[in-house]
């Protein structure tokens, strides 16, 4: 069968625009024979009757309708093609679409994005917030081609460079007390807790954590990163455990009580993309620029 020809497609469309075979010639500009020829082709080809004639006027059958709505899917799909290829004719190296978690993409990736931009101006970024769990499963639909994440993860599909490991903290509001030089896991069960949503997977390593001291724990409040977390804490809504890169800050040194972990708990940020996805030219500066900073830290 052959291709789909797209003026034929819009010979249909305009056929039903103006409600005649005629205005729908004077339009493109040909003759009334070939806009009914190429209509007649249409539906040969699909074996299904597209336009029909109520007295003067041409409307859409049902399939005609349907067919009209794909067409105009088919142009914005083109018009998009063209944008890209302008794009790549003035200059512009590609466009990258990257996952981050709202910590990582502090922390890590702004100084990185800041970097890229200086150097390559002509690189157009698309950032999309979500959990580790998220941009795993656009990674697979290829709804991103980056995804800062918490590793380990464990999708065949996806290959996973490590980037920088960090001791997670306990963090309580200024003036708590009685409070360890380290806390362990029954004394943090003391306090309520302020955990990340169910989906994050910090929250899911701290509840690991928490295990021996889990039949004492305090209701929580959940709230979907380390940010809001760390505030809410700091005006004396509870205690709870962020990664250190949070504590950076200079209001929070000053406004919260930090505390080590016993045992110790980590977490490593990584750098996902699928193993199979061809990197193009922006793809391929960004995963460099990322790796780089990684080295630099």
């Amino acid at each position: 069968m052959r291709s789909i020809n797209l003026d034929q497609l819009q010979a249909l469309e305009t056929v039903i625009e103006r409600s005649s075979f005629t205005a729908a010639a004077r339009a493109l500009n040909l003759s009334q024979s070939a806009i009914s020829v190429q209509i007649k082709e249409l539906e040969k080809r699909f074996g299904v009757r597209l336009v029909e004639r109520l007295g003067k006027r041409a409307a859409p059958t049902t399939a005609g309708r349907e067919l009209i709505e794909h067409h105009r899917r088919i142009v914005a799909d083109v018009k998009l093609a063209s944008e890209a290829m302008q794009r790549h004719r003035d200059g512009s190296l590609g466009r990258v679409r990257i996952g981050a978690t709202t910590t990582a993409l502090n922390y890590y990736l702004v100084p990185v994005l800041r970097n890229l931009r200086r150097r390559h101006p002509n690189i157009e970024l698309s950032i999309t917030w979500d959990t580790t769990a998220g941009q795993m499963a656009r990674i697979v639909r290829d709804e991103i081609d980056f995804g800062l994440v918490n590793l380990p993860v464990r999708e065949r599909s996806v290959v996973a460079h490590p980037l920088r490991t960090e001791q997670l903290m306990a963090i309580f509001p200024l003036g708590t007390k009685n409070l360890p030089r380290v806390v362990t896991p029954e004394h943090l069960a003391e306090h309520t807790l302020i955990l990340e949503a169910a989906s994050a997977a910090i929250r899911a390593q701290v509840l690991d954590w928490l295990a021996p001291a889990a039949a004492h724990l305090r209701p929580t409040m959940q709230l979907d990163n380390s940010d809001s977390i760390s505030r809410m804490v700091a005006v004396g809504l509870g205690a709870s455990v962020v990664p250190e890169s949070v504590l950076e800050e200079e209001w929070r040194s000053r406004d919260l009580i930090v505390r080590p972990l016993r045992p110790k708990l980590q977490r490593t940020l990584g750098l996902i993309v699928h193993k199979d996805k061809v990197p193009d030219r922006a793809m391929r500066i960004f995963q460099d620029a990322v790796l780089a900073a990684r080295k630099r830290g």
